[in-house]
């Protein structure tokens, strides 16, 4: 059994999660309304792989923000913190600390100082250059967006984005922040545009993106989207894809651009592009109902890419989304004959495996008459593995085809 300073002890261990909270601040009402709060996914990257803080009772951290311009709050209380005294040496984690070295510099740790910053939302505007405005029907109540591209050569943009992307901490894992002084990085950010004091506009950070412009020969660019984030609050809406549209306006148009990649895209980022990306092709001569039933061939990958800049490998996959949708499951032939096409594919790299696995055996062979012990899955365990793995892709081709049921007409 636990002696009792064993159980007290375990009973100081908070999750990290559970005690960090976060509000996006519009008005002074916001401070004590439970329903502005928000938690965050993950908090790993800044309290260890565990996701605990040992060492208080009632733990709680507050991360507020003014919802603009991202004046940032944060406050640690808890009813007890362990005393080193009274229990041989042991000390409980320091919180603060760990937040400083990830935070913005000039945080308020005064909640009188951070309400009072609060009036600066009044004169905040984004920074940078209008891509994008729209509006979306809120229960019958219109909501108006608006996204902005900018770099660091806006005036006052460095110190606002050192605030926005620590989000990315609690949100997208293994995320790192992006060097500022490289100038091949660009940054959007979208803001809902709502009536303030005396009908002046006022904005709220909504969520932001960032994009890299790598080198592509012999003159050209491959931007590359790395990090995508829709803040909780305002996950649910659509607004993901409203972002990723900002995007593309801003390069398909460029002859410079080659295509457009993504970098190790969540599965929620990968359904929003596969919608986004499917819905676009879906207006284009190669991918039509006629060409869809044929197998995937060069004149679609190479409109996807010339008029949408969707590169091969992602214009494949929409290729599959898009005939999935047109195929009737409940007619075996037809279905069957999907499922084969997209197997096909999926084990292009066990084949690529095999051939290599041969030549190695050959190249052994000339080398030593014993035999040897390498030796690929059998055949029924990889059938048992392809299977499984088409079955997880066609899950999510479903979900991005009911949601492209309202879009593309038959």
């Amino acid at each position: 059994m636990e002696d009792s300073v064993t159980a007290r002890l375990k009973s100081l261990v908070v999750n990290s999660n559970d005690a960090l909270e976060f509000k996006m601040i519009r008005k002074v009402q916001d401070l004590e309304d439970d329903g502005t709060t928000f938690k965050p996914e993950m908090s790993h990257q800044v309290f260890g792989d565990s996701e605990t803080i040992f060492g208080y009772r009632d733990l709680k951290i507050k991360l507020y923000y003014s919802a603009g311009s991202l004046e940032t709050y944060v406050g640690v209380s808890y009813s007890e913190k362990i005393c080193k005294d009274s229990y041989e040496g042991i000390e409980a984690d320091e919180i603060l600390p760990k937040l400083v070295d990830k935070l913005a510099p000039k945080f308020h740790e005064s909640i009188d100082s951070f309400t009072e910053s609060l009036k600066k939302d009044e004169n905040f505007r984004p920074h940078g250059e209008l891509l994008h405005a729209f509006t979306l029907d809120d229960n019958g109540s219109a909501r108006h967006f608006e996204v902005y591209k900018a770099d660091m050569s806006y005036k006052g943009f460095k110190e606002y984005h050192q605030r926005l992307r620590t989000f990315v901490l609690w949100y997208i894992d293994a995320a790192n922040f992006v060097d500022v002084d490289d100038d091949l990085w660009h940054y959007f950010t979208m803001f809902e545009k709502y009536d303030g004091k005396v009908g002046s506009p006022h904005y709220a950070t909504i969520g932001f993106a960032t994009v890299y412009q790598y080198y592509a020969y012999p003159r050209n660019t491959r931007p590359r989207i790395a990090q995508v984030l829709i803040l909780p609050p305002f996950q649910g809406m659509g607004l993901g894809a409203d972002l990723l549209r900002a995007i593309y306006r801003e390069y398909v148009g460029r002859n410079e651009v080659k295509d457009i990649t993504v970098e190790d895209p969540s599965v929620n980022f990968q359904r929003i592009r596969d919608f986004v990306d499917a819905l676009n092709c879906s207006t284009l001569s190669s991918f039509s109902k006629e060409n869809l039933l044929q197998p995937f061939n060069k004149s679609m990958a190479e409109e996807a890419r010339e008029k949408l800049k969707i590169n091969k490998k992602q214009a494949r996959r929409v290729y599959e989304i898009l005939r999935f949708r047109i195929t009737d499951l409940s007619n075996e032939k037809e279905y069957r004959e999907y499922r084969l096409i997209v197997k096909k594919r999926l084990n292009l790299p066990y084949k690529r495996e095999q051939q290599d696995f041969k030549k190695l055996q050959a190249a052994l062979k000339n080398l030593d008459k014993r035999q040897t012990n390498i030796a690929l899955p059998p055949k029924e365990q990889r059938y048992e593995a392809l299977e499984k793995e088409y079955r997880i892709l066609e899950e999510a081709y479903k979900k991005v085809v009911e949601r492209l049921q309202d879009e593309i007409q038959l």
